[in-house]
């Protein structure tokens, strides 16, 4: 007899506040996405309330007389956890905890949390342990009973030190170690791009659950984990691509990103996005579908250039057209978007003109040359063709005529090898 586990999910209300410069349909759809999150989470959101505010209240964030409904409220519906869309300081928390009575989250607390969920392997735990005691520093004011007991004896006479203050001390200290365990995860990376600088590479970016790990599978097979869920996907992840003329790349999943990502999630996260920095093009996957597609590639193209990648060649992929019954917009952002190229990953539509499209884009990254080399240098000959793509060989008397193709990087390293010569 199969057994059923019964999950008790949380009861959660979500807050959202209009101010001038947004409008009430934004906020609806932030708040759609925060209930996505929350259901990543496992709450089940029984409610939503929106405030619209001048400007957010200090003390209570959407202030007093509202939060006084939102607590009766919680209490009508039996609520378990009040999340806040904005980031709370830890002032609001404190206030609003003494007039709710509720467990209080705002968005950066409900993504570490789904973070902490997804983290599978070692970098992806230690980014999320880093990222949760950065966010945790600064409101362990109200955290636990015991921040009020004080630390004396031998040594310490006088006011001693306060729990609170050795709490703050602990975290400090573990918040270096953990920095520290980064750089080295930080330098075995590097060591290990090291053995693949001679190849293509292409990261796949984009906002959370568009698709790119759903596109990755299809390319290569890799078996990586899909779901309908945001950021279910944490590590990067390395597949070959066959391509046409015996060619390979290498495709790089990365971590998605989301609107208002909290920068110390982004200078967590460095060393995965590291690889995303060493790729030589960008294929940036886009959910036409959502109807804020827009929006999401602009917050997208933000986060590249936080990490100073938005100089890097791109390609735009545009996902789930079997979902688009508008033409006019395809035929929008194909005049209005290029270079792209339009598939539907889950349902395999247009992914071998992506391919064919890809080394198309690929041809026109390379650069080409025409080096001479003594045919007795066989040496430097393999050399050769491990740095680059060899077009053609032409023999000339004692030496050999190469036209190759490759990138700036190993461009100078062949222009260092063949002078010697």
């Amino acid at each position: 007899m199969q057994k059923t586990t019964i999950i008790n999910r949380e009861r959660a209300i979500v807050v959202g506040m209009v101010r001038p410069d947004q409008s009430r349909a934004m906020v609806d759809e932030y708040l759609d996405e925060l209930e996505l999150l929350a259901d990543t989470a496992g709450a089940e959101v029984v409610e939503r309330v929106v405030q619209e505010r001048k400007r957010m209240d200090a003390a209570f964030m959407i202030g007093r007389g509202k939060l006084e409904e939102l607590a009766a409220m919680a209490k009508y519906l039996d609520a378990d956890l009040i999340i806040f869309d904005d980031d709370l300081t830890p002032a609001q928390v404190k206030n609003i905890e003494q007039l709710c009575h509720n467990k209080i989250l705002d968005r950066s607390g409900l993504i570490l949390d789904i973070f902490a969920k997804n983290a599978r392997t070692r970098e992806a735990r230690t980014q999320v342990e880093l990222a949760q005691l950065n966010y945790l520093l600064p409101r362990l004011t109200r955290q636990w009973t015991h921040l009020s007991r004080q630390v004396g004896g031998i040594g310490v006479r006088g006011p001693g030190e306060t729990q609170l203050e050795v709490d703050r001390r602990l975290v400090r200290k573990r918040i270096r170690c953990l920095e520290d365990d980064l750089e080295k995860i930080s330098l075995q990376r590097t060591n290990r791009r090291k053995s693949r600088q001679n190849v293509f590479k292409a990261a796949l970016v984009g906002y959370t659950n568009v698709g790119k790990s759903t596109l990755l599978n299809v390319l290569t097979d890799a078996g990586v984990l899909v779901e309908d869920r945001l950021f279910a996907t944490l590590d990067s992840t390395i597949r070959a691509v066959e391509l046409s003329d015996h060619r390979r790349l290498l495709l790089i999943d990365t971590v998605g990103f989301i609107r208002k990502l909290p920068h110390h999630l982004v200078a967590s996260f460095k060393s995965t996005l590291e690889e995303a920095a060493d790729a030589d093009m960008l294929l940036h996957v886009v959910d036409v579908s959502n109807p804020s597609f827009r929006e999401q590639m602009h917050t997208v193209a933000s986060v590249l250039k936080e990490l100073n990648l938005d100089e890097k060649p791109t390609l735009k992929v545009f996902n789930k057209i079997d979902k688009i019954e508008d033409n006019a917009l395809l035929a929008e952002l194909q005049a209005s978007e290029q270079p792209c190229v339009f598939v539907s990953a889950a349902r395999g539509i247009f992914v071998n003109e992506m391919v064919v499209k890809l080394t198309e884009f690929i041809d026109l990254q390379g650069r080409r040359m025409t080096v001479s080399l003594p045919v007795q240098e066989s040496r430097a000959i393999a050399r050769l063709h491990e740095l680059a793509e060899i077009l053609n060989v032409d023999y000339q008397d004692s030496r050999a005529i190469i036209e190759l193709k490759t990138d700036d990087v190993n461009a100078q390293k062949i222009e260092h090898l063949v002078s010697s010569f």
